[in-house]
């Protein structure tokens, strides 16, 4: 059986898909041309504009923040796809072939939210929005260091790990933004 935060998860998913399917529909596969820090850097810029926002309290351009939690989990989806498609060098994909690689990120990404469920007792739920936010941005400066050092690693998680945490973060901010608009 499905649990809530399954459901939940899917929910977001969907939605973030179905954006992701519309704009490669739009614009095509343009984002082939970042390389991954120009991806983290776009995960980055929106990820500030949240926390700008919530320091702020107010904000003069009216796009929802929901909207760059969106983002946030497409670029993630994008930066793992990227990756992962790091030997192909055509620009252009269709949303037909992008579709399996997009779906295997999101399961290997729940799966290990499930697995951190487990052994956290879904602490997330009880934190705030904010301290979330403030997550995905250290999150970021370690991928913007691991980066820096060609993605060499001592003894932490490497960029992919850390593009699926902040993906999951994002989904758990999402769900909670969902429940106060209910």
């Amino acid at each position: 059986m499905e649990t809530q935060t399954a459901s939940e998860y899917n929910e977001v998913i969907g939605l973030c898909k179905e954006l992701f399917k519309k704009k490669t529909q739009d614009y095509g596969t343009a984002w082939r041309i970042l390389r991954l820090p120009s991806l983290t850097d776009q995960i980055f810029i929106k990820a500030q504009r949240i926390r700008s926002i919530q320091e702020k309290g107010t904000q003069k351009v009216e796009d929802p923040i929901k909207d760059e939690f969106i983002g946030i989990i497409n670029y993630c989806l994008i930066a793992l796809i990227q990756n992962d498609l790091a030997a192909d060098s055509r620009m252009e994909l269709t949303f037909e072939e992008l579709e399996p690689v997009y779906e295997k990120w999101v399961a290997a990404t729940k799966d290990l939210l499930a697995n951190k469920n487990h052994d956290y007792g879904e602490a997330w739920r009880g934190m705030r929005i904010s301290s979330i936010t403030d997550i995905i941005l250290m999150k970021l400066y370690r991928v913007k260091q691991i980066e820096d050092n060609q993605g060499q690693t001592l003894v932490s998680e490497g960029i992919v790990a850390n593009y699926q945490d902040m993906l999951n973060y994002a989904v758990f901010c999402m769900i909670k933004l969902n429940q106060n608009d209910h």
